[in-house]
């Protein structure tokens, strides 16, 4: 997607205001380690060493579009449990979102737990209470969305079939955006779309599309006669599908199939994608963009989401960087607060991360062979690089000869090389001190004790190894005999 036409949508967000509806539910991860099978029963013994909780379902909605920079108020409901108060905390903590929780006394919050071994899900368990709203919290509830919508740009609806979305909710929103012309769109739940009324978009998966259908979702011809039906079957204005690595699909005015493609990502976990796709297509369409563009936005925001573990947010930042580096190579160059999340996630699946530096002006087999055997070393490899301001303070003020986006191109082109990243630093003593990789490999012209870093790492259980250099490849004497060979 283009990187100009992602800048405007985020500018004009940040003068958005977005009611978030729905239900509500707090996600709750409890992590560990595996090392062996339980002698009571032949289940895993799974080792605790963290827990952590966040808003999920409508509260994943707001988060994701406050992390693009609009004003939010969300709207849901909580018990008068213990997980309510937790629920009130959460929403405190978070910026640019207003909580207006009603309470329904006698019922529990939702909350998913969900027990984990690194990336892998042992176990869900679900706490919630299935039985139908109080007239009397109902009527709470709808007070408080109809009065934010007075000034909203854009209304959210995030059903998971909880309770808090009700018939009666879903005909005062679309009663009340009809009078002040405001879009909403809607994730559903079931198979009855009609009852969400004439909102703007209605986004399910292709799994839930081929359900409310009773049709098939597989190829673009599947997917293109389901929402043929799909929209004589509601009164949805337009719907969009979400098709996982395919990418995302609805119909024009001329009933054209449109495809927006995904990027190939790296997936570790499809929690709260959705409310992704939801959040960042609305505010994109809030802002003016066409749904076209819309698609593009949420397709990029989502493949960023998917990357990161658990429910989770992208920032505009994000956004930007990916949009700027559509390029697969490209993709691998990140500054230090991606690098740092990369690191987290390659962690988390239990995989080896190899580190090495250098200012590669000039790339010769020295350098090829440092890179090949540090990737042997490692499943993923990062390399360091020197900063074009760097590389001057080292070499002196006709370094480097190609500044440091050639050069870390180049070096992304290389199988070998998992990620670059640029460092402003003489040394990436900083850089390993924030990243602490389990391997770091230098050229044997350092010994172990005089390599950079070589404490932190060793310190921390990791090991640093060294790489015998190639005779005669040296980037200053390669530059010293082009320099000769110029004619006067």
């Amino acid at each position: 997607m283009d990187a100009f036409v992602v800048q405007n949508i985020l500018d004009v967000t940040k003068t958005l205001k977005v009611v978030c509806v729905g239900d509500l539910m707090i996600d709750r991860y409890v992590t560990g380690s595996v090392t062996r099978v339980s002698p009571e029963a032949p289940i895993p013994v799974l080792r605790q060493n963290q827990t952590r909780s966040t808003l999920g379902a409508v509260g994943n909605v707001a988060r994701n579009v406050s992390h693009l920079g609009a004003q939010v108020t969300m709207i849901g409901v909580v018990g008068d449990d213990h997980a309510a108060h937790e629920a009130t905390r959460l929403v405190a903590n978070e910026q640019n979102i207003i909580g207006e929780l009603v309470t329904a006394r006698g019922r529990a919050t939702t909350v998913k737990t969900r027990y984990m071994a690194g990336t892998q899900q042992l176990l869900r368990v679900d706490n919630e209470d299935p039985a139908p709203l109080s007239a009397e919290v109902e009527s709470f509830l709808i007070e408080a969305v109809v009065a934010e919508m007075e000034d909203a740009d854009l209304v959210l609806i995030s059903d998971y079939a909880k309770g808090a979305v009700t018939n009666r909710l879903l005909a005062s929103i679309t009663k009340a955006a009809s009078e002040r012309q405001t879009p909403v769109l809607l994730d559903p739940k079931g198979v009855d779309y009609q009852r969400y009324g004439p909102v703007n978009v209605v986004k399910p998966n292709a799994r839930e599309l081929s359900e409310f259908t009773r049709m098939p979702t597989e190829t673009d011809e599947e997917v293109k006669a389901a929402l043929l039906a799909a929209r004589d079957l509601c009164s949805a204005k337009l719907i969009l599908v979400t098709r996982g690595a395919r990418g995302m699909s609805f119909l024009d005015d001329d009933d054209n199939l449109c495809l927006i493609p995904a990027q190939a990502r790296e997936i570790y976990d499809v929690s709260g994608a959705g409310d992704t796709v939801l959040a960042s297509l609305g505010v994109a369409l809030a802002t003016g963009a066409d749904m076209s563009q819309a698609a593009g936005f949420a397709v990029l925001a989502s493949g960023l989401v998917v990357e990161k573990i658990g429910a989770a947010a992208v920032t505009p930042g994000e956004l930007l960087r990916a949009a700027e580096v559509q390029k697969p190579l490209a993709g691998k160059i990140m500054d230090q607060d991606m690098m740092h999340e990369q690191l987290l996630r390659w962690r988390a699946r239990g995989l080896r991360v190899g580190f090495t530096n250098g200012c590669f002006d000039l790339l010769h087999p020295g350098h090829v062979r440092l890179l090949a055997e540090a990737k042997a070393s490692c499943d993923r490899l990062i390399v360091g690089l020197n900063s074009d301001d760097s590389v001057a303070r080292l070499k002196g003020p006709s370094r480097p000869v190609q500044d440091e986006v050639a050069r870390a191109e180049v070096l992304a082109a290389l199988r070998d090389v998992d990620a670059v990243c640029v460092f402003e630093e003489d040394t990436p003593l900083k850089l390993i001190e924030r990243l602490v990789p389990d391997v770091l490999v230098k050229g044997s012209d350092y010994k172990i004790d005089q390599v950079v870093g070589g404490d932190v790492v060793t310190a921390a259980g990791g090991e640093v190894r060294l790489v015998d250099l190639v005779p005669g490849c040296s980037t200053t004497s390669a530059i010293a005999r082009c320099r000769q060979d110029a004619p006067a």
